[in-house]
């Protein structure tokens, strides 16, 4: 998988995962602070759309992880 993959992956679960642990019908942690971490994720996936800055693709690339312009 690429990284742009991977990322819209990583983004996606923790939205979900911050989202299901800031609903009052979740039985676990529940607190609405959790929703500042689902508009983290959001507000940095905006800024990269601009900017091209993706702390977690860099962290990929230096994993090894190819880019989906190096997979071809």
């Amino acid at each position: 998988m690429t990284t742009e993959r991977w990322v819209r992956i990583v983004a996606g679960f923790f939205v979900l995962l911050s989202l299901s642990l800031g609903a009052e019908a979740s039985p676990l942690f529940v607190n609405a602070n959790w929703l500042w971490f689902t508009a983290f994720v959001g507000a940095n996936l905006f800024q990269s759309g601009f900017t091209r800055l993706c702390p977690l693709e860099s962290i990929l690339r230096k994993l090894g992880v190819k880019s989906a312009c190096d997979a071809g």
